[in-house]
């Protein structure tokens, strides 16, 4: 769900200058991740830190999951969803 809700405002983002100009400048707080996600619900998104941070972690152990069994070493880091999101979105 917070996947789809990332996809749906980097979409939105890309469209409104004034959306996207809002969302960089929580970077620059001193809560950046509840920042952010406080003014994703604000403005409509279903997104919440502890969900967001957890997206990278969940697709490591679903990896791990479906090799049934066959791979027993977790892997060593996982993409971090709000960097990744915010590297998008200065590239667009």
């Amino acid at each position: 769900m917070t996947e789809q809700e990332l996809e749906r405002l980097l979409k939105d983002a890309k469209k409104d200058q004034s959306l996207k100009d809002k969302l960089l400048k929580t970077r620059d707080s001193k809560n950046p991740v509840e920042d952010f996600c406080s003014l994703c619900q604000a403005m409509g998104y279903d997104i919440k830190p502890g969900e967001l941070m957890a997206i990278g972690q969940n697709s490591s152990d679903e990896k791990l999951r479906s090799v049934n069994g066959g791979g027993v070493n977790p892997i060593d880091g996982w993409d971090d969803a709000y960097e990744q999101f915010f590297m998008t979105l200065l590239w667009t």
